[in-house]
């Protein structure tokens, strides 16, 4: 997910999609612990888009 995607967001939005987010993280973090491999390659990423989406909503929040 690209950061201009995120800004187009309204607030509510990032909200629950950090919630979103926050969910598929543990999960993967189970099927990590499992064995499972190609939940390693994933979770690199969902962090990233997580603290992008954390950022934006802080900015637009104390905007």
């Amino acid at each position: 997910m690209k950061v201009t995607e995120i800004r187009d967001l309204t607030v509510g939005d990032l909200r629950q999609r950090e919630k979103d987010m926050d969910d598929q993280l543990f999960r993967l973090r189970i099927q990590k612990s499992m064995g499972q491999g190609e939940a390693a390659q994933k979770l690199k990423g969902l962090r990233r888009d997580l603290a992008r989406v954390k950022t934006v909503l802080r900015e637009k929040e104390t905007a």
